[in-house]
């Protein structure tokens, strides 16, 4: 699997943005996506995940109820929308699948077998 992620880029404090990963694999069956973020200096550490069949969301402490995860079967595309940002949410942000995970796993970064290539989010105060 395949997967491109994109939407990043530079953006003020208390804005949005909107990232998108696009997945190689039509037939998606139990994949999970998520998404995964990394800091300068810091460990890679977990935004969000969706189940691509049956729409189930996970979602870290830090971003509930600023960011949503959604996803698109037809195009088999998840997407991050991302609003009231902070400074602190300056990262890479990747997207990462696997169709094999327990929900119990969706948050933890080594369980994910295919990973995208980063897309800079930069967030000025």
């Amino acid at each position: 699997v395949q997967l491109q992620a994109s939407g990043g880029g530079p953006v003020q404090a208390g804005g949005s943005l909107r990232l998108s990963c696009v997945a190689s694999e039509r037939n998606f069956g139990r994949m999970v996506m998520g998404w995964f973020r990394q800091a300068p200096g810091k460990e890679r550490e977990f935004v969000a995940a969706i189940n691509l069949s049956g729409g189930a969301t996970a979602y870290a402490d830090s971003v509930k109820g600023r960011f949503t995860i959604s996803r698109d079967t037809a195009k088999v595309t998840v997407y991050l929308q991302m609003n009231s940002l902070k400074p602190e949410d300056t990262a890479v942000y990747y997207c990462a699948s696997d169709s094999t995970l327990i929900r119990s796993s969706w948050s933890n970064p080594s369980a994910y077998d295919h990973w995208g290539q980063g897309t800079q989010v930069t967030v000025s105060s």
